[in-house]
This record gives structure tokens, sequence and C-alpha cells, in this order.
């Protein structure tokens, strides 16, 4: 009984239909969401986290983590084009592997977009922090990270380590939280009108970066690459060596799946949600190896070197490379372009829990629209300060990195119902199929799982488990009970005929003409 209670296709379809979302956007719109998704912490912040673990071999752990994430962009492209719904992998996990597991997956889908937004918002005020200290200008340090961002120095206990050499107690990352709650207030207000700007800042990111490939590429020498894998393989569980890089900066991938929570307000979304989904991933990849390739091989990127401990790693590259003002140019860059991923992370989360709330598993009042504005603006505000004070507290890897056991689990989970559904329902029309299913498939699960316990037990893992179970006690204690297929609540689930709906898309809405 524990595994029986799924919502059928068709129910799910039904009630996205009463309590929907305006079908405004197109092909292009989804793949610019999911660029702008993709590109942010993990290129320009994580690059440092990943040459400390692997040193040059982070190479691989870019194509490591970029294979991982093409198999399941196939994966979540059939699902997505069958059920063109809000609720992402929680949906697909209701349909096919029940409640409980669905559940599970929504709760593991916090961690990917709150967390995300937090990490992208220590990301950005590093960048800030940077920008403003070469210029004269920076916070005390005691505001500049958290008191769990520390590194453990000999006979100086916790501490973080700064760029002058001298060790600081954390306090209270201060840009970070002010980000947050920034992008939070944005998001009860509706941005809609701000598309344009939006659509303007990823292509900003895109041109920074191909400034960054267009000065580093031609000074990349053969002997910065030497030794390629300090560190080695690595090994599962170990959270270092080029597994453990891959396992980090697989971060620098998360975020091609919100095109997916966009499908209730995408036109033709069984065409346009595969091109969107792929189409971002391929971008991306194709940039990350150039950067990364240039980075390591312009000035090196040994473990426990200066790109190894740069909190701006790619502005830190242009100015080692004597090109100080296109470094700041890059920072810059970040600076500007950054907010817009917290944004999009938030945003996606925010229609995670209007989905779970839409099904009782959540307090119906938690999903409460505005009355002026039509955004969720109760569930905004909660997501808004738990993101806010997470970043304050926490440094980029750890936030990254738990990011990153949500988002993996949820991987496999809609990797393994894609395959149940092919034979539960093999007749159901697919717009898109999978190719070669049973091998891309069982590739998603393992490379998830792989990378997945690449985090390391402590604190990652261990965090996750802690976090999970917390998850299931909640459920069995209050939402199991409340659900709409619970006995006796079979009457709630056609009671949002007359629901108010939400502001289309915040992110790139640009209104009903765009895309085609």
């Amino acid at each position: 009984m524990l595994f029986q209670r799924t919502k059928p296709l068709d129910l799910i379809l039904e009630t996205a239909s009463k309590r929907s979302l305006s079908r405004q956007l197109g092909a292009f719109d989804l793949t610019m969401l999911g660029i702008g998704a993709v590109i942010g912490t993990g290129i320009f912040v994580l690059t440092s986290v990943a040459a400390n673990k692997a040193g040059p071999g982070m190479m691989y752990s870019f194509i490591i983590a970029g294979i991982v994430c093409a198999l399941t962009a196939l994966i979540y492209s059939e699902i997505a084009a069958m059920v063109p719904v809000s609720g992402s992998a929680y949906t697909y996990s209701y349909a096919v592997l029940g409640e409980v597991v669905a559940w599970m997956v929504g709760w593991a889908l916090i961690l990917e977009y709150a967390v995300a937004a937090g990490a992208v918002s220590v990301g950005w005020s590093g960048y800030a922090n940077g920008f403003l200290a070469h210029h004269g200008l920076g916070l005390p340090d005691f505001l500049t990270a958290g008191p769990f961002w520390v590194e453990h120095i000999k006979d100086q206990g916790a501490a973080i380590h700064m760029v002058d050499g001298v060790a600081h107690k954390g306090g209270f990352n201060l840009i970070a939280f002010l980000l947050a709650l920034l992008v939070t207030g944005l998001l009860v207000a509706g941005t809609s009108k701000s598309a344009k700007v939006t659509a303007v800042l990823v292509m900003v990111k895109i041109v920074a970066l191909m400034a960054f490939i267009a000065i580093a590429f031609p000074k990349v020498q053969g002997a910065n690459f030497e030794p390629m894998l300090p560190n080695g393989w690595g090994t599962p569980l170990s959270g270092v060596g080029v597994l453990g890089a891959a396992a980090s900066i697989f971060f620098a991938y998360v975020g091609f799946d919100a095109v997916s929570t966009a499908a209730e307000e995408t036109r033709n979304p069984n065409r346009n949600i595969p091109i969107g989904l792929i189409g971002s991933l391929a971008v991306c990849t194709v940039i990350y190896l150039l950067v990364a390739y240039a980075a390591v091989g312009s000035i090196g990127a040994q473990p426990g070197g200066p790109l190894s401990e740069s909190k701006e790693p790619l502005a830190f590259v242009l100015r080692e490379l004597n090109f100080p003002l296109i470094g700041d140019m890059v920072g810059w860059a970040a600076i500007l372009a950054l907010p817009s991923v917290v944004l999009m992370m938030m945003f996606g989360q925010t229609r995670i829990l209007f989905t779970m709330s839409r099904d009782g598993l959540l307090p119906d009042k938690l999903a409460t629209v505005h009355p002026k504005y039509k955004t969720p603006h109760v569930i905004t505000w909660i997501t808004g300060v738990f993101v806010a004070f997470f970043a304050a507290l926490f440094p980029v890897d750890i936030l990254a990195d738990i990011s990153n056991a949500g988002t993996l689990f949820a991987f496999a989970a809609v990797a393994i119902g894609v395959m149940v559904l092919r034979r539960t329902e093999p007749n159901r029309a697919r717009p898109f199929k999978t190719p070669l299913v049973w091998i891309v498939g069982p590739l998603a699960v393992a490379g998830s799982a792989l990378l997945f316990f690449s985090l390391g037990w402590n604190p990652t893992i261990k965090f996750f488990c802690a976090w999970s179970v917390l998850g299931l006690i909640v459920y069995f204690v209050y939402a199991r009970r409340r659900s709409h297929l619970a006995p006796g609540n079979e009457h709630l689930l056609h009671a949002h005929t007359h629901d108010p709906k939400l502001e289309p898309n915040p992110i790139l809405q640009q209104g009903p003409d765009a895309g085609p």
C-alpha cells in the first residue's frame, strides 16, 4: 500500500488544466531560461573548488558531469513532453512511483533549488567582495563569510583563509543575505516586465565567458597541465580527485531541469520542452569545457595553488595574465548576471511547492496567490528567508554539494520513472521518445548514483540522510493524511476549478508572440 498511492497522468493533466498557468513561452525562451539557469556560480566560482579537488584533472570532471546531465536531459525530455505541467521531477514521480517517493523527490528538490539559490548568492558575494576589495572598498572580513565557512588551520582552529594569507573568523555574509532578500522581493512583486532585462543579463554572462576564452586560450601552456591528476581519480565517499570534483562541479549544470518547471507555461510543450532542455545543456557544456581548458592551461590549477584559493577565479586568471581591466569586467558580468540565476532557482522552488500544495501535501495557504501581484507570496517569502540565512552562514562549496545531493536523487528517480512508465503504459503517446532508453536510463541512474556517493560522507551525504529522515517524518505525521489521495479526501481532487492563476513565468516571459 505504501507505494500504491499514485496520481494517474490523466488526473495530473486535468488538475493542471483547472489551476493552470498562462502558456506564453516558446523554444527560444526555454533555451535562454535553461542557459540563464545553468551558467552561474558553477563556472564563475566553483572552478576554484574543482581545482582544489582535482587539479588540471577537473577537465575530466566537467566531461563526466556533462555526460550524466546529457543522459538525464534525454530522460527529462520524454516525461516533460508527456506531462507538460509544473512540478518537474516531483510530478513525474507522483504519477509513476507513488506518493511517498514523490514527496521525497519534492523534499529533495528543496535542496536543489533553495540551497542552490543560497550557493549562487554566496558566489555572487565573492565576486562583489573581491571587486570592492580590489578597489579598496572591501567589507570587514567578519561580514564576508559565515561562521561555517572555515578551513581547519593548525593552531588557529576553524577560520577562513583570506587572500592576504591571514586566518579570520567568519561571521555573517551580509552581501549574500541581502541579495537573497532582494530577489525574494522581486519575485513577490512580479517580474514579468523585466523579461528583456533578464534576457540581456543572460547574454552578458555569455559575452563575459567568450571574452575570457578569447584572452586565456592563447596563453595555454602544456606545462600547466602537469601533473594532470595530483589527487588521482578519487573514490566514492572520498570527496576528492576527479570524481569528487565532478560531483562538486555538477552544480555547474544544475538548472537545465528548470526548463521542465516551466512546462505548464509553454506553448507547444511537446516540441519546445525537449528543444529547451537539450539545447541549453549543449550550449553550456561547450562553453564550460572551453573555459576550464583556458583557465587550467593559462596559469595552472594545482590543489592549494592561487587559483584554487580564489573566490573569483575567472577574474583572478585574467588579472594574473595582466588583463586587470578585462578581469574587472568579467567580475562585473558576474555581479550583474548571477542574481538572475538566484531568481530562477527561487522561482523553480516556489513552483514545486505550489504544486505540492495543490496536491494537498502542504498547507494550501502556502500557495496563496497575492491579489495584486498574482504571485505565491507566502511561500516565496518563506523560501527567501530560508535561502538568505543559508547564504549568510555557509560557504559556496558546502551549499553546492548539498544542492547536488538533492538534484542527483531527483534525477535518478525520474530516470527510473520513465523506464517504469515504458512498461506500465507502453501505448501512451510520447511526443519525444528517449533513444535507447534501456541503455540511457540505467546509465543515467548509475551516473547519478556515482556522483552522489562521490560527494563524500561528511558533511554532504550525512546532511542529505538527516534531511531525508526529517522529510519522512513530516510526510507520515502530516502530509500523508492531508493528501488529496488519502481516503475521504478524494473530493478535493477536483476542487481547483475556480482557483486564481499565478503570474506567468517571471523569468523570460516576453508575451504571446515570443518564440516559435
